[in-house]
């Protein structure tokens, strides 16, 4: 399996997972925080939308102009794509501090946020899909919040993915705790 077929594949289940477990639940239930400084699970999901919102077109850009038929179906790593992957892996327990505009704590967000983000999942598996005929290596997409580095088209469609899984993961562990408490 190709790396972009397990992009697409990890895509596909989190659009499941975020129908199956979120889409049910009350608005109470889905802005529930365990703390005061912990994210809700409309709020895990809003953060993942802002970045959607900039990673998306930039991505859609990036494959529609280095689409040459030049396919290079692995991918290279640069430092700046292996440091950014490397830090929002679902297994790096590690909290980083997020950049303020990215940060929707304390936003008052409704089923919608839901809605968006599913909608942003079909836009990235459409862009999966065309990215098979780019050059995943072109250095092409400026990173969001420091637009003179840019990442490469294959490591960025990577970062998006697993950052995507790490704050579902996120969101999956907020719907636990407010299950265990109301059980308790």
């Amino acid at each position: 399996m190709t790396t972009l077929e397990q992009l697409s594949q990890t895509t596909g289940n989190l659009q499941q997972t975020v129908t199956n477990e979120f889409a049910a639940l009350d608005l109470a239930a889905l802005n529930y925080k365990p703390t005061p400084e912990s994210w809700s699970i409309l709020e895990c999901l809003e953060h993942l939308n802002r970045y959607s919102r900039y990673y998306n077109p930039a991505l859609s850009n990036a494959i529609a102009a280095n689409s040459d038929g030049n396919y290079v179906p692995s991918i290279t790593y640069s430092w700046l794509g292996k440091k950014s992957l490397d830090m929002v892996r679902p297994q790096n327990g590690k909290k980083h501090k997020t950049v303020k505009h990215m940060n929707p704590a304390n936003s008052a967000l409704g089923p919608a946020t839901i809605e968006e983000f599913l909608k942003h999942q079909q836009d990235l598996q459409q862009l999966l899909q065309v990215a098979k005929s780019a050059n995943l290596n072109k250095k092409a997409i400026p990173v969001e919040f420091f637009k003179l580095l840019k990442m490469r088209i294959g490591e960025t469609l990577e970062f998006v993915v697993i950052h995507q899984e790490r704050h579902v993961q996120q969101a999956l562990r907020v719907k636990q705790e407010l299950s265990a408490k109301a059980a308790a």
